[in-house]
Parts: structure tokens; sequence; C-alpha cells
């Protein structure tokens, strides 16, 4: 599943930080224009996306999650291999919208992890999982930047699709999906259906559960105001020269971060609680975010970007690990299914924030809000649980006392 993750990751991310670049290939457009659809045709994937995320789910939970895996990866490497044939912005917008659809393969990839796997070693588990996705999101702007100097964008997409296309054989016959073990006590072998409305409920009446689902989406909405911007400002700070390569490195110098700490904060969350690691990470990226405003140089960008990576990386598979704590089996698919979709919320909201900001603002602008949000975010985290652990302590002290009377 660690090289199936890399693979599709990697691939996913080999055409991002050119986005921009191939639809300015399009005809002599202007800036704005480049940049308008540059923003769409980058956050329609995750409309898409957002729209199917919890049926995806949902039809794990009661399906299996092996077939699915293999549905995503082809209709990902379809969608992406006819992308290198698009003549003009719309037909690029519809193939990125027909992406969209078949993005499930990470989400359900953790979901398939999270549903066998003890809920006191998650984090560890997932954290390594993660390290598979960072590998494939470190490499892939990279490669896809020099590809694309080098050979065409053209090319770039139909080297990407191959590399998808690759994960979906290695998940058909290396992968092996099977039911919980009650022979081991700490995985759950809870088999009841839920309905959609009991999902929900049980989301809502967990005022920290509902907090951290709604933090997914404000830390994308946060995370990706900057990507498609990302390349424009490299080359404002950098120049022209070699521009995809570049950018690339910019974007990989974030997974670097993650690839090295990932699997490290979901083992601490293991130990002293998901909720206080996720805590600290906001902040933490919230404050690396901020000096990316005042950067003079491409290697003063690379070095936040690789802390930034240290930060937001942990963030994911701790998430994730506190959903499988939280959230009885038979309906994790579906809950990290909403989970997803709130992630791809952000990822819609994220690029036309970034991208109207900047037109007001200034690149400097996006990257202080950026971290102003992130912030806000830890502060709102911190609230939640604090109020929810005092209240918890309240209402145990009050047990404690009714029983000493008796």
């Amino acid at each position: 599943m660690w090289i199936a993750n890399f693979f599709v990751a990697g691939s996913m991310t080999m055409v991002v930080p050119f986005i921009s670049l191939y639809v300015e290939s399009f005809g002599n457009f202007s800036d704005s224009y480049v940049q308008s659809w540059s923003g769409w045709i980058f956050a329609i994937t995750f409309v898409a996306a957002f729209l199917f995320s919890p049926i995806w789910g949902r039809i794990g939970d009661r399906h299996g999650r092996k077939k699915l895996l293999v549905f995503f990866a082809v209709g990902m490497g379809l969608s992406i291999f006819l992308m290198g044939f698009a003549e003009n912005v719309w037909q690029l917008f519809l193939l990125r919208m027909i992406m969209g659809i078949f993005t499930g393969f990470i989400p359900m990839s953790q979901a398939l992890i999270a549903t066998q796997t003890a809920k006191n070693v998650a984090g560890k588990v997932l954290g390594t999982l993660q390290t598979g996705s960072i590998t494939g999101q470190l490499l892939g702007p990279m490669l896809g930047g020099a590809l694309a100097d080098g050979f065409g964008y053209d090319a770039s997409f139909k080297i990407t699709a191959f590399s998808i296309f690759l994960s979906a054989i290695i998940v058909l016959f290396g992968v092996k999906e099977t039911e919980p073990s009650a022979e081991n006590s700490t995985v759950d072998t809870d088999t009841k259906i839920y309905s959609s409305k009991e999902v929900i409920l049980h989301i809502v009446k967990n005022p920290v559960f509902l907090v951290v689902m709604l933090i997914s989406a404000l830390v994308q909405i946060a995370h990706f105001s900057v990507q498609p911007i990302l390349s424009l400002y490299v080359a404002d700070i950098h120049g022209p020269a070699s521009i995809a390569f570049f950018s690339g490195l910019a974007f990989s110098a974030a997974g670097a971060g993650n690839l090295i700490m990932a699997r490290n904060w979901g083992k601490w969350g293991d130990r002293i609680g998901y909720v206080k690691i996720m805590i600290f990470l906001l902040f933490m990226a919230g404050i690396v975010y901020f000096p990316a405003a005042f950067v003079t140089n491409l290697w003063q960008l690379v070095a936040l970007r690789f802390f930034l990576g240290i930060a937001i990386g942990g963030i994911v598979p701790v998430r994730i690990a506190y959903i499988r704590q939280e959230a009885p089996l038979s309906m994790q698919g579906e809950v990290l299914g909403y989970n997803t979709s709130l992630r791809f919320l952000g990822n819609i909201i994220g690029p036309a924030l970034g991208g109207l900001i900047a037109g007001f603002f200034g690149f400097t602008g996006v990257f202080i809000i950026t971290s102003s949000l992130l912030i806000i975010c830890g502060f709102i985290l911190l609230a939640a649980w604090y109020k929810h652990e005092y209240s918890g302590t309240s209402r145990k002290h009050g047990h404690l006392l009714s029983i000493l009377k008796r």
C-alpha cells in the first residue's frame, strides 16, 4: 500500500507546478486571465471530489475498499492521460473535473489501513503510510518540472498517467483486504450498519470531533491558498529561467519536511494524545508561514516550505488516527469520506481565495492571511479541547462525590 500511495501521490503532484504555465501555453493571455483560470482548473478537481467522497466512503464500508482503489487509479490515469491532448482551457477544466470524481485513492487507502489497525498504534501506522504519499509528493513536482522543461507538458501528463496505472496493478495483485479479526481485542469488530443520519449525529454530538472535522477544511483553505500562485511567486523572486523545475523544488521542499516527521508525529500522538499534537502543529504551521511573505530569494522560500512541511505533514495522520479512535469501525469509511469532503471543500475555497487575495494585496497578503488562519485554527481547537476536558473532569468529580456520599 505504501508503494501504491507513493506512485499516486507523486503522479498527482507531477503536474501541479506547471498547471498555470500549461494554461499560459494555450494562447497569448493576460496575467489576470491565466491566474483566474489556473485557480478554477486547480479547484474543479476538488469540487468533484468534495461531492463524491462521502458516497465512496459509504460504498467502501459496505462492499470493501480494494476494488474502489483500483477503480480510482484507472479513472485518474485515463483523465490525466487525456490532459496531454487538451487544446484549450475548457477541455483541461473538464478533464480535471473528471479526475476529481476518482480522486479518492489516498483517503480510501487510509480508511483501509485504519480499519485494520489497532487504535493504540493507529498514529504510527498511518504516519508510516503517509510517508509513501509524502515521498511521492516530494519527488513528483521536481520530476514533473524537469520533464516539462525537457520534453514538454504533454509528455509529462502521459508519464504521470502511466505511473497511476502502475498503482492500480500494485493494488490489484499486491494488497489483501481482510475482515477485522476478533483475536486482537484492540481492533474493533463492530459490524452494525449505520445510516447516514446516525453517522452525522455521531460527529455532531462530540464537540472536539466536530471541530477536528471542520478544521480539516480550514487547514486546507490556508494551505491551498498558496498552491496555485506558488509558481508565479517563484518566478517573481527568482526569474523565468527553468521556472517549472524551480517551482517543483519549492513544492517539494514541504514534502521533504513532511517525510522526515510524519511517522514521528503519529507515534507521539499515540503516546500523548492526537488532539494535543494537532494543536501544537497548527500553531507551528501558522508561525512558519508568516515569514514567507517577506522572502527575497528562492532558497529562503524553500527553507520555509521545508519547515512548513514538518508542521503540516503531521496533521493528516494524527487527524485520521483520532477519527479511528473516536468512530465505530463500520462507519469509519463514511466518516473519513466526510472528512475528505471537508478537506476538498478547503481545496476548492483555498485556490480561489488565494487568487483573490493576490489580486488585491499581492503575494505577500496571501502568506500573511494564511498564517493568521492557521493560528486561528489552533486557538479554536485548543478552546474546544480545553472545554471538553474541563467539563469531562467536572462530570467525573461530580460522579465520584455522589458515590462517596452514598
